[in-house]
């Protein structure tokens, strides 16, 4: 499939669900965002943070959504953040977030395969969360542009959900965990009935396509572009709106990981 293709149709998708995401928080993450002491990032996102030294450095939230992410990394001590997305209608969200912290964030739509290569070298710290990885149709590619946004000793900082999980049927916690694809299945995904993982309402969406990349994939992926893998753990948090099932009915599997790579030179 064609990157640029895929990528713009994923695009529309996001763009039809923004609006749908909007009405179910936008206006209490406005109010929440008011408070200066408040974060939603994960414990283990603010102590890996931490670890890497974030105060103070310059910090690319990739795929950033609403940017509710990156505000809150700026309110460590982050100096230059800048969120960059492929959806307008996030990024609009995200800079009615940033003005309700008074967070000095910057937010760029574009497709992340099309990055302007002004945005070279410019970032100490690339950040990616929940729900980016698998909507990438070339992961290799997809991790050279993180590298490139790095400066040489930059850190690339990883929590996602892990991709065992993509195997697996979504579902509410009662809901019979089903496996529906091989792991190692290499064929697209195509989703129809809307990306709205806050209500779970299903509508006629836009097509939206997504990949499974195994953990290997990734961590190769991070690997082939000259990085060095300088942390990596798998953990049995549920980070993602889906597979409520899986948390629920099976112990002691996987569901997230974090992955922290660094630049050479």
């Amino acid at each position: 499939m064609d990157t640029k293709d895929v990528t713009e149709a994923n695009r529309e998708a996001w763009e039809e669900a923004a609006p749908r995401h909007a009405a179910q928080n936008q206006k209490n993450l406005v109010t929440s965002f008011r408070d200066p002491a408040f974060s939603l990032l994960e414990d283990i996102e603010v102590v890996r943070l931490k670890a890497i030294g974030i105060e103070g450095k310059d910090v690319a939230q990739v795929c950033c959504n609403n940017g509710r992410e990156l505000i809150c990394v700026k309110r460590m001590g982050a100096a230059r953040c800048v969120g960059f997305d492929g959806a307008q209608g996030f990024v609009d969200q995200a800079r009615e977030l940033a003005e309700a912290a008074q967070a000095d964030c910057e937010f760029v739509c574009t497709n992340i395969y099309d990055m302007d290569p002004a945005h070279q070298g410019c970032f100490d710290v690339v950040v990616i969360t929940i729900g980016v990885i698998s909507w990438m149709p070339d992961l290799q590619a997809f991790f050279d542009i993180l590298g490139n946004l790095l400066r040489p000793g930059g850190v690339l900082f990883i929590h996602e959900h892990h991709p065992i999980l993509e195997m697996m049927k979504p579902g509410d916690p009662d809901d019979p965990v089903e496996f529906e694809l091989s792991y190692f299945d290499k064929n697209p995904y195509v989703e129809t009935g809307g990306l709205d993982y806050y209500s779970g309402e299903t509508y006629d969406a836009k097509p939206a396509t997504s990949f499974l990349h195994t953990m290997a994939e990734v961590i190769m992926a991070g690997l082939q572009t000259g990085m060095a893998v300088e942390h990596f753990e798998e953990r049995p948090q549920h980070i993602s709106n889906t597979w409520w099932n899986v948390e629920k009915q099976i112990d002691g599997f996987p569901m997230s990981y974090t992955l922290i790579l660094r630049k050479q030179g």
